[in-house]
């Protein structure tokens, strides 16, 4: 398999940056919402990562998955290499200070538009999956839940000798499976019901889940600060917390190599990798805390 390799990295962090952010997270009980931006140190592909040099692929969309058996095999040989990679990861030093950050209180929770499981792994108690965790596969049929992992086994099966080389990993647990390998793949049914398996994840053109939305903005009501780590917000399934929080006078820190949607908006911007500043930030922040 291969991954993008880094061709830029943000600046050194400095202590002026630890301090500002420190300050933040010390000021104001947030809520956090992150990106795919907090998952590549973890070896995770993202979508607009200013180290991305070919265009950001594009997604299936939920109306394409539904509509044809074509889709729904190419969709599955790809991610049965994409996910077994994605399952290999492990959290980060980023995901550790956000649990971190919420085990010392200051956090009204965890919203991520994420789907790997990594916040999770951490040990984030408070956490919002937004467009789901590609850890779980649900029927379109019956609506019946299996783990991926025993999902993995079943695509393998149904797919001797499918061990693709060298193929380009991609955001999301996708990979650039070859067209004419996933015409011939063979897609496992529902052990239940004989139906359509789909990736528990929101699908472009997919609606989150209005409990689960409703939950997010919850936590967003009981915070009185927004802090965005790792995301460019040209999404506006994330976006529109910043524009929630930026109308509600709530004061806004994103951290994010890259340019962002918001960068006009918030009240403290930081050029920084997340697993360099954060965990720096967190530490200032519990070093000054009475004992």
């Amino acid at each position: 398999m291969t991954e993008e390799q880094p061709s830029a990295r943000p600046p050194a962090v400095s202590p002026s940056d630890v301090h500002a952010l420190a300050a933040f997270l010390a000021l104001h009980r947030s809520l956090v919402l992150t990106g795919a931006g907090i998952s590549t140190d973890s070896g995770i592909p993202d979508y607009r990562g200013v180290n991305r040099r070919a265009p950001a692929p594009k997604p299936m969309t939920y109306q394409e998955f539904v509509r044809g058996e074509d889709a729904r095999r190419r969709y599955w040989s790809r991610s049965a290499v994409g996910w077994a990679h994605m399952a290999q990861r492990a959290p980060n030093a980023g995901h550790a200070a956000v649990a971190r950050l919420e085990s010392l209180g200051r956090l009204t929770g965890v919203v991520t538009q994420n789907v790997d499981g990594l916040h999770r792994s951490a040990g984030t108690r408070e956490l919002i999956e937004l467009h789901g965790d590609l850890a779980l596969v649900v029927c379109l049929d019956c609506g019946a839940r299996e783990g991926r992992r025993e999902y993995q086994r079943r695509l393998l099966a149904a797919n001797p000798g499918f061990v693709p080389d060298a193929v380009p990993l991609l955001p999301d647990g996708d990979a650039a499976v070859d067209p004419e390998v996933a015409r011939s793949f063979a897609v496992p049914v529902c052990a239940v019901c004989g139906g359509v398996m789909k990736p528990d994840v929101i699908f472009f053109g997919e609606n989150v889940p209005k409990a689960r939305l409703e939950r997010a903005w919850d936590r967003l009501a009981a915070a009185d600060g927004l802090v965005v780590l790792g995301s460019s917000l040209e999404v506006f399934s994330g976006y529109r917390f910043v524009r929630a929080a930026h109308t509600q006078g709530k004061p806004i820190a994103v951290v994010n190599h890259g340019p962002t949607r918001a960068d006009g908006e918030v009240d403290l911007r930081l050029e920084a990798r997340i697993a360099d500043v954060l965990p720096a930030a967190v530490a200032e922040l519990e070093s000054a805390l009475p004992t």
